[in-house]
């Protein structure tokens, strides 16, 4: 912005009185992938497992549905509670007993998985859209890890104080 001043014609600049800048800060971005969070030491079960088995070990453990693998640690299917409800449902009404049906039988085999190196943020979309409560992660053929819902938060709660563009603000 420039004053003339009519007095004399003389073209005058006006300066900036901000001062001295400060140092910017640049973002260095830092995904948060799913491997950072999963869960890898599961409880898993196998196909010729008994259903009451299964039970117990939900129970036991605290969680509600686990993968099941086979001899070589391949991913084959997940039981969940409300597989072992189905199962308890069928067997009162068709009196059947619980340790006679096997996890083989109550599995679901069209198991939707999770890429290990999806940023959290995309898997917690994932989990909105699918409505599931755990996603397994296979790298290889064989099962290396779950993520859950929870796991998701935790990696929320870790970003507390940081912006939520997955950013750490460092100065250079």
């Amino acid at each position: 912005m420039f004053i003339s001043n009519n007095l004399n014609n003389t073209i005058m600049g006006i300066k900036s009185f901000q001062g001295a800048r400060k140092q910017q800060q640049v973002n260095e971005v830092r995904t948060l992938r799913v491997r950072d969070y999963m869960s890898t030491n599961l409880i898993t079960f196998r196909p010729e497992q008994s259903v009451q088995d299964v039970v117990e070990s939900l129970i036991q453990h605290k969680i509600s549905g686990g993968p099941v693998v086979n001899e070589r640690q391949e991913l084959i299917g997940i039981i969940s509670e409300g597989d072992c409800l189905k199962q308890l449902s069928d067997s009162r009404y068709y009196n059947m007993p619980l340790e006679h049906d096997t996890v083989a039988k109550r599995m679901i085999v069209d198991v939707e998985t999770i890429d290990g190196n999806m940023d959290v943020f995309d898997a917690a979309n994932k989990f909105l859209q699918s409505k599931r409560r755990r996603f397994p992660i296979v790298e290889n053929g064989k099962l290396v890890g779950q993520i859950s819902q929870k796991d998701i938060l935790v990696a929320a709660l870790q970003l507390k104080g940081e912006n939520w563009n997955n950013s750490i603000k460092k100065s250079y």
